[in-house]
């Protein structure tokens, strides 16, 4: 996904960033960045989700990420969710991957993931 870094956080590797779908924010795994860097990156969500609370439902049917507080928000179409709880949640172009548990989703819908803690790493072409 592309991001353009709007501005550096207060805690370690911490950025703010903004995409087409919206802003968030999370931990940079790179080259140092500077505020209007534009960089072509992957998301990496490393908790445990619980379906039904982490994940839920959306009322919006378009693709958004808002941050909120501490709290990044990741509207999208869940692609898929495998037997072992691994899910795939589809903003734009980009698959988000994330660890899952709990009750089964219908697949092909929007829904919203919320987590504290957003991995960001520049990918290398």
């Amino acid at each position: 996904m592309k991001i353009i870094i709007s501005k550096i956080g207060l805690s370690k590797n911490e950025v703010f960033f903004v995409t087409e779908y919206g802003e968030g924010k999370g931990s940079w795994y790179g080259p140092h960045v500077e505020p209007g860097a534009e960089c072509e990156v992957e998301f990496e969500l490393a908790e445990l989700f619980m379906r039904w609370v982490d994940i839920v439902p959306s009322d919006s049917d378009q693709y958004h990420i808002h941050l909120e507080r501490d709290t990044v928000s990741f509207i999208g179409i869940l692609d898929n969710l495998e037997e072992d709880g691994t899910g795939y949640l589809r903003v734009g172009d980009s698959l988000l991957m994330f660890e899952s548990l709990g009750e089964p989703m219908r697949l092909g819908v929007f829904v919203e993931l919320k987590t504290k803690a957003v991995k960001i790493y520049p990918l290398v072409h």
